[in-house]
Parts: structure tokens; C-alpha cells; sequence
């Protein structure tokens, strides 16, 4: 029967940041700050586990960050240091250089009716290159902040938010990461329950998705029944996004999972 006691995975998260970043030969790591729950969180487990001077709390904002502030706090709350870097004008650059008058006239209305779509992951993964910049120049590893709810229904971007040397949060879902920041009263709880956005579409996550992350987590955890719509929602999604899961698959006399 499914049973997850807060606390208890706090602790285990904490000895497995230690442990695993000595492993992967260092004792700092750099986060990406958000200022939402999953950074937060993660910022506060790596603070506990390695101590707050040898956390770098990265804030990346793409021209003007509304909720800036937000992130500001947590790295403030927390005593790590701070870093500001806006991809503002990088994001500009590359889209001046993407000229798509030299494509080939039958493919190029193809590309332009796209490229909004693709522009949306662009953000996320100038900031994974800034991130890895800061985190090499300082002998770190890199904490990813994703949870297992995002990445089971392929909430994430891949090459972005989803590379990373180790995963945090990844084992845990949506519901279960706040039920842990809300362990911790080193965090402001309004942060640690603040309505998950992805900062561009002015919407919630849970709108954007059209699934709220209990749904998600009871699919996960299989602990309650949930309307079979939405668990066949749930699985298309997770089936659809599976290539986010892990990097690049070796196809070569490989065995493929039953969700394929």
C-alpha cells in the first residue's frame, strides 16, 4: 500500500545529494532558481546537504521575470550565493540568425508555421548552456530540479530542464515535493505552495496540461481511483514523451519497455 512519509524522504534526498555529488568528484553544485517550488526545494535539500557556501542559486531571466523577486528570496532565506544572468538578448540573436529565406522555397511556410512552437523551448535550453557555462567555470555539478510528475507527462524540455548530473526530485511527484518543502522552515511556505507556471503562457501548468497534478500523482502512485478519461490522457502523454526520459538510447539488441 502506498505510504510516503515527507520527512523521512527529506532525509534520504539530503545524504544522496551528499553522497552523490563527493561521488561525481565535488562538493558544490549549481541550480537553476525559478523561484517555484521544484528549484526552491532543491536549492534547500543541497543547502542542507553540502552547506549553503558551496550552493550557487542561478537566476535566468529572459528580459523582465515577473516573479524575479520570488528567487531573489529563496537565495536570500536560504544564505547561497546569487547569480543573475538574462538570456534576453541570446534568445534575440538566435532567432535574428535563424534565416529561413535560404531554405528550400517547398519546406520553408513548413518551418515558419513552426517556429513559434519551437521558439517556446529555445528559453529552456539557453539556460541549460548558461547553467553548464557557471557550473564547469566552478568545478561544480549540475542539480536538476524536474519532478516525476513533469517528466511522466513529458512537461519539460528536452536538452533544457531535463539535462542535468543528477536529479533531485526526479523520483518524487508533483503532490509529494511540497509535502517535503513543507518540512522544511528554512523555505517560505508561500513558495513552497506557490501555483506551478511556466512563466510564458500566463497560464498554470495544471491549465496548460488540462490535468491537475493530483490526477498525475494518483496515476503515478496507483493509490486512487481516477476517471479512466483522464488516466488515458495521462498514459497518451507519457507514451508520446518517453523519449525525454532518458538520453540518447543505445537500439542495438535493446529491450524495449512494455509502455512502447
Amino acid at each position: 500500500m502506498y505510504n510516503f512519509d515527507p520527512a523521512e524522504a527529506r532525509n534520504i534526498l539530503v545524504e544522496s545529494i551528499r553522497k552523490t555529488v563527493h561521488m561525481l568528484g565535488s562538493n558544490k553544485v549549481v541550480i537553476g532558481i525559478s523561484g517555484g517550488k521544484d528549484s526552491t526545494i532543491t536549492a534547500a535539500l543541497c543547502a542542507r546537504a553540502l552547506g549553503k557556501e558551496n550552493v550557487y542559486g542561478v537566476m535566468l531571466p529572459d528580459g523582465e521575470q515577473c516573479d524575479i523577486a520570488d528567487s531573489i528570496r529563496v537565495c536570500n532565506a536560504l544564505g547561497i550565493h546569487r547569480i543573475i544572468v538574462n538570456i534576453r538578448e541570446m534568445h534575440k540573436d538566435l532567432l535574428r540568425e535563424i534565416d529561413f529565406s535560404n531554405c528550400d522555397p517547398h519546406t520553408d511556410n513548413f518551418l515558419v508555421d513552426y517556429s513559434k512552437e519551437a521558439d517556446i523551448n529555445v528559453a529552456p535550453r539557453l539556460r541549460m548552456t548558461v547553467l553548464r557555462y557557471i557550473t564547469q567555470a566552478l568545478g561544480a555539478r549540475l542539480a536538476g530540479t524536474g519532478n516525476l510528475s513533469e517528466i511522466t507527462v513529458g512537461y519539460c524540455t528536452k536538452d533544457g530542464d531535463t539535462s542535468c548530473d543528477f536529479s533531485v526530485l526526479g523520483g518524487l511527484t508533483s503532490v509529494e515535493v511540497v509535502q517535503v518543502g513543507l518540512t522544511m522552515p528554512e523555505i517560505p511556505r508561500d513558495l513552497v505552495v506557490k501555483t506551478p507556471t511556466d512563466g510564458l503562457s500566463g497560464v498554470s501548468d495544471e491549465e496548460k496540461l488540462g490535468i491537475s497534478y493530483d490526477d498525475i500523482h494518483h496515476y503515478i502512485r496507483k493509490d486512487q481511483e481516477i476517471p479512466k478519461v483522464v488516466a488515458d490522457k495521462i498514459a497518451t502523454m507519457e507514451k508520446k514523451n518517453f523519449h525525454k526520459r532518458f538520453p540518447p538510447l543505445v537500439i542495438y539488441n535493446v529491450e524495449w519497455p512494455n509502455i512502447l
